[in-house]
């Protein structure tokens, strides 16, 4: 789904859609579930080496009915803060890229760093105005949702859908 926004604030470009894996891995910009040690040990059987960074013009929005959030434009604001995991094997993005399905589009995004990063946008419905609360979802929900990725993480290792 493309967004037009008419605004004065700069929105940064992204190079579209990425035919999956097919450039190879890099630099991952992670904004949701996936800055959680505990969400990354599940699905990968480690933590990646890491950074802090933020993408100006994105928004970590809440989804309706959903605990995980969707990387979605903002014309104007503070930038979505994150991580970029830095070290990910062939293997760990293939996990990921499955982890995060179709819903997501996989794009290129400017960092607050200077370099460029992959990030998972969000291209379904179901978007709230509000931001999506990290606090809250590690409060009320890492521990099942971390679970959740762990019951999902031998499928996702096998090349087969998460099936959830």
């Amino acid at each position: 789904m493309t967004q037009t926004i008419t605004t004065n604030c700069p929105v940064p470009e992204t190079s579209g859609r990425r035919d999956r894996l097919s450039q190879g891995p890099d630099v991952l910009f992670a904004y949701g579930t996936l800055q959680f040690d505990a969400v990354l040990r599940a699905l990968l059987g480690r933590i990646p080496e890491r950074a802090a960074a933020s993408a100006p013009g994105y928004r970590a929005a809440a989804l309706a009915g959903r605990v995980y959030p969707g990387l979605v434009s903002r014309a104007c604001g503070s930038p979505v803060p994150g991580v970029v995991l830095t070290d990910l094997s062939n293997e760990e993005w293939r996990i990921l890229d499955r982890f995060e399905d179709e819903r997501y589009d996989l794009r290129e995004v400017a960092l607050s760093t200077g370099q460029q990063g992959w990030a998972y946008v969000w291209s379904g419905g179901d978007v709230r105005p509000d931001d999506w609360d990290a606090a809250e979802f590690q409060d009320q929900h890492l521990e099942e949702y971390a679970a959740r990725c762990a019951r999902l993480a031998p499928n996702l290792a096998a090349g087969l859908p998460k099936g959830e």
